[in-house]
C-alpha cells in the first residue's frame, strides 16, 4: 500500500478552510506534498489560512505549522 500525504488548513481560530486554494489531493510523496504547498502558500494565507497541518497516512507530520512571517 503506498503513502498518502495530505494537508488541512485552518484559520486564525482554528477552523477549518475549505475551498480554493486549498486542496483534498493526497500526494503521493512528502516532497510532493511540501512542494505544492511551497507553490500555493501565499494564495493560502490570501484565502484566510493561518496554518497549515501535514498527514501522513492520517498521522500527524508536523504542524500546525503558521503561515504568518516570523518577527
Amino acid at each position: 500500500m503506498s503513502e498518502q500525504w495530505t494537508w488541512t488548513f485552518a484559520d486564525a481560530g482554528g477552523a477549518e478552510v475549505a475551498g480554493e486554494p486549498t486542496t483534498t489531493t493526497a500526494f503521493p510523496t512528502q516532497s510532493d506534498a511540501e512542494s505544492w504547498f511551497g507553490e500555493v502558500w501565499h494564495e493560502l494565507a490570501d484565502a484566510g489560512v493561518a496554518s497549515v497541518t501535514l498527514y501522513r497516512d492520517g498521522t500527524v507530520v508536523y504542524g500546525p505549522m503558521s503561515l504568518e512571517a516570523a518577527p
